[in-house]
């Protein structure tokens, strides 16, 4: 059973930096592609940045050169470090995974509980 785990989110003034955390169980950080979404009420789940099995990576424009996505394989760990923040950075922050060895075309089937981010002007 898959179980991904978000933490590290909580409140910061706008300019801060905020690293969260995705521990996995019952999936390999290294086998594929996984990606951190976010969400405000009302609003769809978007999607912020991705990395590939072999750590390719890739952002949404809004948070290209502010957030980093990386993962630690030895420790099932995915992070996304986020600088710069903006109060239109605030939601709640959702790490996916897709199946293993499937790249990071199509939905992804893996989802975490997520951790709520709030910026502050």
């Amino acid at each position: 059973q898959v179980d991904l785990v978000e933490s590290g989110g909580g409140s910061v003034q706008s300019g801060g930096s905020l690293t969260l955390s995705c521990a996995a169980s019952g999936y390999a950080t290294s086998s594929g592609c996984m990606a951190w979404f976010r969400q405000v009420p009302g609003k769809e789940r978007y999607w912020v940045a991705r990395i590939a099995k072999y750590s390719t990576t890739g952002y949404a424009d809004s948070v290209k050169g502010r957030f980093t996505i990386s993962k630690d394989n030895a420790k099932n760990i995915l992070y996304l470090q986020m600088n710069r923040l903006t109060p239109e950075d605030t939601a709640m922050y959702y790490c996916a995974a897709r199946p293993p060895e499937s790249g990071c075309l199509g939905s992804f089937s893996y989802w975490g509980r997520g951790t709520q981010v709030t910026v502050s002007s």
